[in-house]
């Protein structure tokens, strides 16, 4: 394949990749979960990023609990809704993003430095041999 052609080639993919940003935002601001406390006195909705979006009584008997237990059952359901929101986010970002990048650690903010900026930087084969550049090993 001559440069050119390669060229044209990864302008292509780049432009394929920018229309899959697209998507994935539009997927990525329409994450929604929702998680009930195990004895349905709270159930608590979260959007994209664990952002309380809603929060129902189901029954009323959170009428009969104390403050405390309230605030457990209201925390242990958001926790469980935020949870879901995440995995459901990492499993958005992980088509997108190169071999060996954690979308988990990516949506959680648990991701090191080396993710965002590898010691060595992402390329294709054939952009390595087009600049003379050895992948080390």
């Amino acid at each position: 394949m001559d440069f050119t052609t390669r060229i044209e080639s990864l302008f292509q993919e780049y432009e394929r990749q920018r229309s899959s940003l697209g998507e994935m935002q539009q997927k990525m601001r329409a994450i929604s979960a929702t998680a009930t406390s195990q004895r349905r006195e709270v159930a608590v909705t979260v959007g994209q990023n664990g952002v309380l979006t809603d929060v129902q009584f189901p029954t009323g008997a959170y009428k009969r609990m104390t403050p405390a237990e309230l605030r457990s059952a209201l925390l242990a359901a958001y926790g469980d809704a935020k949870e879901q929101a995440m995995a459901q986010a990492t499993d958005v970002l992980k088509p997108l993003l190169p071999e060996g990048m954690d979308a988990g650690a990516l949506v959680r903010g648990t991701a090191g430095p080396e993710a965002y900026f590898p010691a060595e930087p992402r390329m294709t084969t054939s952009v390595r041999e087009m600049l003379g550049i050895r992948r080390e090993q």
